[in-house]
């Protein structure tokens, strides 16, 4: 299996299958996760012109500076052999596998994409999945997805498809959708793979995209899909430390490394004391500094 690296996902863009346009625009916005859509975007009539113009895409044109993930047709539609026949040669960073219920379906996505990978020649385990969770089933199993198989690299949750599943009726506020939210974070927290947050579906209501981010953030996601470029700046910025949280994190840190050189048990800083929950979301807020390009100075390293 491959040694996982670590990739950014403040932001997913999906980019439809049938559209050139959307997909050769979409390598020039600020997305950390570009997704290349054989499913919803592309009507049953467009489906092989779609294959062709990913793959394509993807040889010719990929993104250098991207996380680039395909999203296949599930894995009971009439669709999928050949998605994930073509996607899988197409070499993304991930395939990402909608309408995830029960972890033995991961599983056998997994095996699948093992046989073509050593059919071709690509090293086994390096294209990762990420399971979209969307619908009570799947929220219910949502542990077990997270944990089913080493290729797991992120949850996402889908809201439209999950509320339909419920018989619930989506809001902007989402409390309908909020125990699935937390349920898909926590699964994805025990199983050490990141969480993504659900898509804000009106692309004209900033205020409400950055209200609904903010408790994206304050939970404790990783990142949020997107349908809209406008919406990734605003996104992004909820998800990059600021120069505030990049001081402090700095100053915990220091504060640490001093204190065990002292021998001391406890640390404090400005009259608080650092536990070990401080120090951790210090170290999250520093990684994620990081690999969002950000210049340390100061940086101590801790082991």
């Amino acid at each position: 299996m491959a040694e996982r690296e670590i990739h950014l996902k403040r932001t997913g863009l999906y980019a439809s299958g049938c559209s050139p346009v959307n997909m050769i625009q979409a390598v020039f916005y600020n997305e950390d996760m570009l997704v290349y859509d054989l499913e919803d975007s592309v009507p049953a009539s467009e489906k092989d012109a779609a294959r062709i113009l990913v793959y394509q895409m993807m040889k010719h044109h990929r993104p250098r500076d991207k996380y680039v993930a395909i999203r296949v047709n599930g894995l009971y539609s009439e669709y999928f052999e050949e998605d994930i026949q073509v996607a899988v040669r197409a070499n993304p960073d991930a395939l990402r596998i909608p309408k995830v219920e029960y972890a033995r379906e991961v599983q056998e996505i997994s095996r699948r994409v093992a046989e073509i990978e050593e059919k071709i020649g690509l090293e086994i385990g390096k294209i990762e999945l990420i399971c979209n969770i969307e619908s009570y089933m799947g929220v219910l199993n949502a542990r077990e997805i997270a944990s089913a198989d080493p290729r797991d690299t992120a949850l996402t949750v889908s809201a439209e498809d999950l509320t339909a599943s419920m018989k619930a009726q989506r809001t902007k506020k989402g409390l309908e959708v909020f125990y699935a939210r937390n349920a898909v974070l926590l699964a994805g927290r025990a199983a050490g793979v990141d969480a993504l947050d659900v898509v804000f579906s009106d692309i004209n209501d900033e205020e409400g995209l950055r209200e609904d981010t903010a408790l994206a953030k304050n939970l404790g996601f990783d990142g949020k899909s997107v349908i809209h470029p406008r919406q990734i700046d605003v996104v992004n910025s909820f998800f990059t430390p600021s120069q505030k949280e990049i001081n402090y994190a700095l100053r915990v840190l220091d504060a640490v490394e001093k204190g065990r050189k002292a021998g001391k048990g406890a640390v404090t800083l400005d009259g608080s004391m650092i536990d070990k929950p401080i120090e951790l979301r210090a170290r999250t807020t520093l990684a994620q500094a990081r690999a969002a390009g950000i210049k340390l100075d100061g940086m101590v390293t801790i082991k």
